[in-house]
């Protein structure tokens, strides 16, 4: 099972805010998922966002790919380092698996 940090909408029309969650990849945007790991939102000004770093390092660590907003996201909160070395790391990674 391939585990996806990802964005899931919630909120009213015209005022979105959304879950920072740990899915499995083949599911819905708006499906059931595994476990909650934050909130994001952008509509209050300065956008909210509300991390628990420790779930989230977990499930970095558990091999679960963040989309690129979910990346910035924790980029911005001191989460990860840098995107590009999130990036090197993963690519190194997927390579020594494919060996």
């Amino acid at each position: 099972m391939a585990v996806k940090l990802r964005l899931t909408r919630m909120g009213g029309k015209k005022s979105p805010f959304y879950r920072i969650i740990a899915v499995d990849s083949r599911k819905a945007r708006d499906g059931q998922y595994i476990e909650q790991i934050g909130i994001y939102n952008p509509v209050k000004e300065p956008a909210e966002i509300r991390i628990n770093a420790e779930i989230a390092k977990k499930w970095l660590d558990n091999g679960a790919q963040p989309t690129d907003t979910v990346r910035d996201l924790f980029y911005n909160a001191g989460i990860i380092e840098s995107t590009k070395a999130f990036q090197a790391k993963t690519t190194a990674a997927d390579e020594a698996d494919k060996e």
